[in-house]
């Protein structure tokens, strides 16, 4: 079919039994009905960009996502498809195979990380590391063989990148080749002891840096605990790889590993395309108006946004941001979750874009912004082409939400919504290609765009996971790198949503983590029960927390002594006559000589007719001098005028005359400015 234009669409019975299926696909429903609400049904954006994608496989027509949200049911949306114009909406051309005869460009993801690497080399920071506890008899054999088969099917386990000519990096695909599975076994330890290597062995493991150009980009490695007790260790480079990718990754090895396990050839579906043909792909399409036209919508939704998110930090930035991470687990109340999930369906949002809104709201408040950037990742996997491989298709976006007026809840939902569904609606544009355009100035204390990120993760291939008969689980907390100063990400896999907030260790303290979490809850609780109240109307504090605050740190009173200043020094020289009262340019003047001097001064005011009521006028510089004068004249009675001897003279004539002064205390230096 000619990209340019779509077939006629098919009449609407018919797009409603290809709506219907594909829902039922997707959705994993045996059947829908044409007024069932996608989203009520278990829908969310990532579902709803694949809904887009088969459509325009099956209809050849581009729907935009914002329809399905407009349109959530079958009917609905079928008379979206029935009104679009005759001659069709302009659709990107399906990927295709590419010829390996001639270099393999990088994608545009791609391209950056090899710079990355070009300026840090050995840094582990794009690492993507997971370890999996398999309980049960390994065949070890059969792992072996899995692994091999991955790396042939997927061309991007098996590419290394090179400097071609002009400087320019190129794909080099190599042929299939064995995996190496390197076997560490603990079994000669004390059994206390093992858990806690293998732990080690894995962190290890998971920050080992790769070398881009000669690789390989993919390691595993099996460490033996005991008889029927191992832990497989995965890294590979982001550059060949991506969240999703590592639920592709397990799955296929999950299904290999079965079927050789039971002596059975396996049988995964063909793959369309390969990453390389991606790559030939996203360069050819994302060009001219189709570039021009993302470039313009980002460049106008993020003109003026403020360079740095400044939530007060722990400790100070340093030059060069350090990858090391620390991460604070926590788990929302299963009736905050539901509420939560019931005010998205009552506002028209996902549960993404509900918590995302509670989130900016917060960082907000933390960082005493009304304009608030986050950045928040997304498959980029629009073709559904590309759903079954590995490679690196994840893409950034920057949702930047507007605090200014101290909105509702209701107000920032729908705000929220519309910022999400407009960055959708123009995700092809790679994040690296975004800064390039902002012309943002680079910094090494700071990522560009967006210093913190969101995401909501749904359920993924360890969900009832297993390897022929063994039991698998997530080992370990995985590698502790920081690509960025703060991120929370959030699962929803059943009743409760549970998450974790990760940062740079560098910058917070764990205390501090803990507390926003807390304060997260007590925000995203308030927003669930009063929706229409302003964003400022909910409190961050607990009713202990506040307790603490107002009335336990904050309990600074103190009984002060009703006595005067010079009683005071009296008091102190009779209790340490010795100690130091006044230090000066290596002087050092004790209480008792400054009782005794001021005592004498006071004694001289007197037979000058100081007392009450008497104002004399202070003109010295800031020497011990100073200091005695003014207990002088108090222990006379008198009160002082302080006369600055840096203002003019004719400032501190007009003083002495406003103030009454009858006597001045000064030194013969300073005689001539009064």
């Amino acid at each position: 079919m000619d990209a340019g234009a779509a077939e006629p669409v098919p009449p609407s019975t018919h797009v409603e039994e290809i709506l219907a299926g594909i829902w039922a696909e997707l959705l994993r429903l045996p059947r829908v009905g044409v007024h069932d609400d996608f989203f009520a049904l278990g829908g969310h954006s990532l579902l709803g960009a694949q809904v887009v994608s088969r459509i325009r496989a099956a209809l050849g027509v581009e729907l935009p996502l914002r329809a399905l949200f407009e349109a959530p049911t079958i009917a609905g949306l079928a008379g979206r498809i029935e009104a679009l114009p005759g001659d069709g909406v302009r659709a990107a051309p399906p990927i295709g195979r590419t010829s390996r005869e001639g270099p393999l460009p990088l994608s545009f993801a791609q391209q950056r990380l090899w710079l990355v690497d070009r300026l840090e080399p050995g840094s582990a920071a794009y690492n993507m590391a997971g370890a999996l506890r398999l309980r049960g008899v390994l065949d070890v054999a059969a792992l072996r063989a899995s692994l091999d088969a991955l790396v042939e099917r997927h061309e991007t386990l098996r590419t290394t990148f090179a400097e071609g000519e002009g400087g320019v990096p190129v794909q080099v695909v190599h042929p299939p080749a064995a995996v190496p599975l390197p076997r560490v076994d603990l079994g000669g330890l004390p059994e206390a002891e093992r858990e806690r290597a293998a732990e080690r062995l894995a962190a290890e493991e998971a920050l080992r840096p790769f070398d881009l150009a000669r690789g390989p980009l993919l390691r595993a490695t099996l460490t033996r605990l005991r008889e029927a007790d191992h832990v497989l260790s995965i890294t590979l480079h982001h550059v060949v790889s991506d969240g999703w990718s590592m639920d592709v990754l397990l799955r296929e090895v999950s299904a290999l590993y079965d079927a050789r396990s039971r002596g059975q050839a396996p049988r995964l579906p063909e793959l369309p395309v390969q990453y390389a043909d991606f790559a030939v792909w996203q360069r050819a399409w994302l060009s001219g108006a189709v570039l021009e036209e993302q470039i313009g919508y980002w460049k106008a939704r993020l003109a003026g946004a403020p360079p740095l998110l400044e939530i007060p930090t722990d400790r100070p930035r340093t030059v060069g941001r350090s990858p090391r991470a620390a991460s604070h687990p926590f788990r929302l109340p299963a009736g905050l979750s539901q509420g939560l999930r019931e005010l998205s369906r009552r506002e028209g949002t996902t549960l993404f874009m509900t918590l995302l809104a509670g989130w900016q709201a917060l960082l907000g408040r933390y960082a005493g912004q009304t304009d608030v950037v986050v950045g928040t990742p997304i498959a980029g996997r629009s073709r559904r082409e590309v759903e079954g491989l590995v490679g690196f298709f994840v893409n950034m976006l920057a949702l930047r939400a507007d605090l200014s007026g101290d909105p509702t809840w209701r107000e920032l939902l729908g705000q929220v919504r519309e910022a999400a569904l407009g960055a959708y609606e123009h995700q092809e544009l790679p994040f690296e290609r975004l800064v390039e355009e902002l012309e943002v100035e680079r910094s090494l204390t700071l990522t560009p765009v967006f210093q913190v990120t969101f995401a909501l993760e749904r359920s993924t291939a360890l969900d009832g996971l297993a390897l022929g008969d063994l039991a698998v689980e997530p080992f370990g907390g995985g590698a502790g790198v920081a690509k960025f100063d703060l991120g929370l990400t959030l699962r929803d896999g059943g009743e409760a949503l549970a998450g974790a907030l990760d940062h740079r260790a560098t910058l917070f303290e764990a205390e501090t983590i803990a507390r926003l979490a807390g304060h997260l809850e007590v925000l995203l609780e308030g927003m669930t029960a009063g929706p229409a109240r302003r964003l400022r109307e909910v409190p961050l504090l607990r009713e202990s927390e506040r307790v603490q605050v107002l009335e336990t740190w904050n309990a600074t009173a103190a009984p002060y002594p009703r006595a005067c200043v010079h009683d005071l020094v009296s008091a102190q020289a009779a209790r340490t006559p010795g100690a130091a009262a006044v230090v000066f340019a290596g002087e050092t003047l004790s209480y008792a000589g400054l009782e005794r001097r001021g005592n004498r001064l006071a004694n001289h005011l007197r037979r000058l007719g100081v007392g009450p009521e008497t104002r004399v006028g202070v003109c010295l510089e800031r020497t011990p001098e100073l200091v005695v004068a003014l207990l002088g004249v108090l222990r006379a009675g008198g009160a002082y005028v302080p006369l600055d001897p840096t203002y003019p003279r004719e400032r501190l004539g007009y003083m002495q005359e406003d103030a009454g002064v009858s006597l001045v205390l000064t030194s013969s230096a300073l005689a001539g400015v009064l």
